[in-house]
């Protein structure tokens, strides 16, 4: 197709031309979308930040056409805040302290949006487009910050080895009703969040799929299910899980780089619909709730031939678990899974799903097949065309991007050195097997010794990520300390404010 659409009135050559930004795929997707632009008002342009929050600048479909070519300017806020908007990044410091010189001082960075991404919101008033954008150096290199870019890397050198990242989302959260209409009752600040939204308990839970409880939601969920819908999500099922309006959503296989943008707006888009509503999404891994019970983001990996689709990871009938390719995978998995814990939980609350003792939450580096207490639980083994990996540990608000490139990269690093997993283990609660992170400071300091991982997200994203999580940890203690002791187990109050009203 042809480019001209991509120079400006005075015949210079835009930002994605000039730097070679879209692939052929990219092209054609674009002037479809300016197709469609005259029967929209507005487009949000999106990206999801190091926290795997969606950030977004609204603008006039008209505008938009432009900003297609060219991309739009944001602040790097989203880069320098910790999860409750404290400044964790020194962006006076030179190269913000992380080695990104267009960081210092709190330059812009410019965010192009992927026309493969379009979509249009079906729950809006006014006729409204979403787009997700790629973030960039204004040289045109992808900003090392990128979560996405981080992820396309590992995407896009799988395909130049015919290998395709096959991914499954299995999500649960809560549904949860407002009882004071989502108006906080004190405003927050830099570091400090307001208070949580007040809310009540949809039902009692603790019927553990009940097809009453769960058509008694369906009212409620019947907008958001439709909208999923229409923006094209591969939905596959919808179930009522433990707790008190605690539901799972599952969807198809997708590509790796489909599936983490589909989390993304999955998490958004639930959250708007029902606040128009009355209600409140919350993707947070264990409410302060009385009755509450953990959410977890199971996370179902496989290889594909690119070319064919084939499932490499399938083995022979009655042999191993999976194919060679498969279990040198999981001896990947294996080998990066204490420094990889960040990426899969990373938040403080997270971690409590994953204390001893409670068995459908793991605890220890060990894999089984068919069983739901493993870190990794193979299923479909023994020549099942549908043979995969379920990570168990990751917990619902992880950067959908960071987890992803996290699980992939360690996948991949077990099938170049032929890594073993070793056998499955009997009890995956077992003291013999070596034991995950407890809590975010111990995932935190493996993270940021680990070389595998400073390689692969870059280093300065690598820096970013830990200074990010450094910051939350150390507001965390510094609440602790000055509070009354509490059970350990109990969650508490400083979680359920930073975490339950924005994931």
């Amino acid at each position: 197709m042809s480019e001209t659409y991509l120079t400006s009135a005075t015949g210079s050559v835009d930002f994605v031309a000039r730097h070679g930004l879209w692939t052929d795929a990219q092209r054609e997707a674009a002037a479809e979308v300016l197709a469609r632009l005259e029967s929209l008002e507005f487009v949000r342009v999106v990206f999801g930040d190091p926290h795997g929050i969606a950030r977004s600048k609204v603008i006039s479909a008209p505008v938009f056409a432009t900003v297609l070519r060219n991309g739009m300017d944001f602040s790097p806020g989203p880069f320098v805040f910790d999860t409750g908007h404290a400044v964790a990044i020194d962006f006076f410091a030179s190269g913000g302290g992380i080695g990104v010189d267009e960081l210092t001082g709190a330059g812009d960075f410019i965010v192009v949006p992927d026309p493969t991404t379009f979509r249009v919101l079906p729950h809006t008033g006014r006729p409204t487009g979403w787009v997700i954008g790629d973030e960039y150096l204004r040289d045109g290199t992808p900003h090392p910050l990128s979560s996405r870019a981080a992820l396309r890397r590992q995407v896009d050198a799988l395909a130049a080895r015919d290998l395709e990242f096959v991914v499954g989302l299995e999500v649960e959260w809560y549904l949860t009703r407002f009882t004071d209409g989502g108006r906080p009752k004190r405003i927050g600040g830099f570091g400090v969040q307001g208070e949580p939204p007040t809310v009540e308990a949809v039902n009692g839970g603790y019927q553990f799929n009940s097809d009453s409880l769960l058509d008694a939601v369906m009212p409620v969920i019947d907008p958001v299910l439709e909208a999923l819908v229409a923006l094209g999500l591969p939905l596959r099922g919808i179930e009522h899980e433990s707790g008190p309006g605690q539901l799972e959503f599952t969807f198809n296989p997708m590509p790796g780089l489909a599936a983490a943008d589909a989390m993304l707006l999955l998490r958004t888009i639930t959250k708007q619909v029902l606040a128009r509503s009355g209600h409140h999404a919350s993707f947070m891994a264990l409410p302060a709730l009385d009755g509450f019970d953990p959410s977890g983001w199971h996370l179902h990996q496989s290889l594909a031939q690119r070319s064919t689709g084939r499932n490499l990871f399938t083995a022979e009938p009655g042999g191993s678990a999976l194919s060679p390719m498969g279990m040198a995978y999981l001896g990947g998995l294996i080998e990066h899974a204490g420094a990889s814990s960040l990426l899969c939980v990373p938040t403080v609350n997270g971690y409590r799903r994953m204390r001893e003792g409670f068995s459908l939450s793991p605890d220890r580096v060990a894999w089984c097949t068919e069983n739901r207490g493993a870190f990794l639980r193979v299923l479909g083994a023994h020549g099942d065309a549908a043979s995969h990996v379920e990570n168990r540990i990751g917990e619902p608000t992880a950067n959908p991007y960071l987890y992803l490139v996290g699980q992939v990269s360690a996948g991949v690093d077990g099938v170049d050195r032929t890594l073993d997993p070793g056998p499955p283990a009997a009890d995956p609660h077992a003291g013999t097997a070596a034991a995950l992170p407890r809590q975010l400071d111990e995932a935190l300091e493996t993270f940021a010794e680990s070389r595998f991982y400073q390689t692969v997200l870059g280093s300065e994203l690598h820096r970013c990520l830990s200074a990010l999580k450094a910051s939350e940890w150390a507001r965390y203690e510094q609440w602790l300390a000055k509070v009354e002791p509490t059970q350990d187990d109990d969650v508490t109050e400083w979680e359920h404010r930073e975490y339950f009203g924005t994931f």
